[in-house]
């Protein structure tokens, strides 16, 4: 089952998301703060390791980041969830996964690939929008095939029938979202969702 967030200020801005008339500016905003709530859930159980430092006061051992961090936007849309990580982890590796829906099969098909060592790192693939779960689903394969092993699926809204795709076909990959709705319509577009992500990201 995927962990879905429970924020009073995630649901303010996912009410505003989802408004047809919130502006592509503030849309960005939104996502920003949406985003930042869903990397703190998706990074929380990060290993640390003690760190010999000195205070004003004393020597101490205190704890620092002990495992490295790669996030993965799906292009386009997922480039409005990375800044949050870029500002959050000076140190994060950025990798790119191009894939583009079929608007009127719903198959993605890829057309970019570009990622940094995975291996031993943290790996989140991060998509606004889970529907079909077919590209997540095959961006994840992706990632595993070059070598990623601790991956996780981060997402701002999902469809019940892209998380069922995700326990099947990557059972052991966890999803982090901040919202699971109803389900698809006959278009493959999530219902109530909130539209073309991408489109309404970038006004297009």
């Amino acid at each position: 089952m995927p962990y879905v967030i429970d924020h009073p200020l995630a649901a303010h801005a996912l009410t505003h998301l989802r408004d047809k008339t919130t502006a592509p500016a503030t849309f960005r905003t939104l996502c920003y703060q949406v985003g930042l709530l869903l990397a703190l859930e998706a990074t929380r159980d990060l290993p640390t390791q003690p760190k010999s430092i000195e205070t004003p006061l004393e020597k101490i051992d205190s704890p620092v980041l002990g495992q490295g961090l790669v996030v993965v936007p799906i292009l386009r849309a997922g480039l409005g969830m990375l800044q949050p990580y870029t500002d959050l982890f000076p140190s994060v590796s950025v990798g790119y996964v191009g894939l583009e829906r079929d608007h009127e099969t719903a198959v993605a098909h890829s057309y970019y690939c570009k990622l940094p060592p995975l291996d031993g790192r943290r790996v989140l693939c991060v998509d606004p929008m889970l529907a079909t779960g077919g590209s997540a689903s095959q961006a994840l394969r992706v990632l595993r095939e070059n070598g990623a092993q601790d991956l996780r699926l981060v997402t701002i809204v999902s469809a019940p029938e892209g998380v069922a795709a995700i326990e099947k076909d990557h059972p052991d990959v966890p999803v982090i979202t901040a919202a699971v709705d109803r389900e698809l319509n006959n278009q493959s577009y999530i219902v109530p969702g909130l539209g073309d992500f991408g489109d309404r990201l970038y006004g297009t």
